[in-house]
């Protein structure tokens, strides 16, 4: 058996009627390679006049990974960083010692009927860079290396594969691919990270002639190749990389491996010590608190 584990997605409200389908962390596992939380936005349909914004909110230990394949959301941090992503490019934003960041729907795009679809991944840092200084990456389309084979074609967005490099800076390894195959085709893929995991937002797949459900990620096997193949055409995310150096503590938008680490992020929050995003006085409030561990 290729296929070590399946985990299927469960919907989460992030607020203003926008809904993800969120894969992890699941309740089997917590991340594959440094990737602890994995959403399947959309695809939404919105109507002009209509926002489904993320409004400021902090960070600690880890970086978000956007991808797009439909629509555009702007984004501003703490940084001054101000960046409109487009399907396509990859989007990395290290929050490090902490950031503060907001997701809003492009001005030129309010008036207009419009559909926002990809995936947001959290990867967390590795011990010794939890506290990185906060910064952002963006890697417009156009240098993302592209990869065409009898069957298909690939992207390499994060990581190295097929001979090729991503521009994208990480501090760990870390694979992301995308990958397209035509109806029949198939792909085998080796020398993978020892965590890996495979999710197809577009048609099905099999992995060695095992069905994936919709929405639903496999984990596969360490240590050998991975067969995967379609009937009717599919596109597909691989996602993995070296296992987490230890177990990591999840609180809100709060990832570390020190509770105490999280409780000073959330008091530094309430207490408006965050550097805000320039501009924006709007904020999401601390969610409920204390935490699960300080209710035990």
């Amino acid at each position: 058996m290729a296929i070590a584990h399946l985990f299927k997605s469960h919907d989460k409200d992030l607020g203003g009627g926008f809904t993800v389908r969120r894969i992890l962390p699941a309740a089997a596992r917590q991340s594959v390679g440094p990737f602890l939380f994995f959403d399947h936005m959309g695809p939404v349909e919105a109507q002009p006049g209509s926002r489904h914004d993320v409004r400021p909110h902090p960070h600690i230990g880890l970086a978000t990974v956007t991808y797009l394949f439909e629509g555009a959301i702007m984004h501003r941090d703490s940084l001054g960083t101000e960046q409109r992503i487009e399907p396509g490019a990859i989007n990395w934003m290290t929050a490090g010692s902490g950031i503060v960041h907001s997701e809003r729907t492009p001005d030129d795009l309010l008036d207009k009927p419009r559909r926002t679809h990809g995936l947001q991944l959290w990867a967390a840092l590795p011990r010794e860079h939890e506290e990185a200084p906060a910064a952002f990456s963006h890697t417009p389309a156009s240098e993302i290396p592209e990869i065409r084979f009898e069957g298909g074609q690939a992207r390499v967005l994060v990581g190295s594969a097929f001979g090729q490099t991503s521009p994208v800076p990480t501090f760990s390894q870390t694979l992301y691919l995308d990958v397209q195959l035509d109806p029949g085709a198939e792909i085998v893929l080796d020398k993978l990270p020892e965590e890996t995991a495979f999710y197809a937002p577009f048609g099905a797949i099999a992995i060695d002639g095992e069905d994936v459900g919709h929405n639903t990620m496999a984990m596969a096997e360490p240590g050998r190749a991975v067969r995967v193949s379609t009937q009717d055409g599919a596109r597909f995310v691989v996602i993995g990389g070296a296992p987490l150096d230890g177990r990591r503590f999840i609180f809100w938008n709060f990832v570390s491996t020190s509770r105490d680490r999280i409780e000073q992020a959330a008091r530094d929050w309430e207490d408006q010590r965050f550097v805000p995003v320039p501009g924006d006085d709007e904020r999401i409030p601390l969610p409920q608190w204390p935490p699960a561990w300080r209710r035990d």
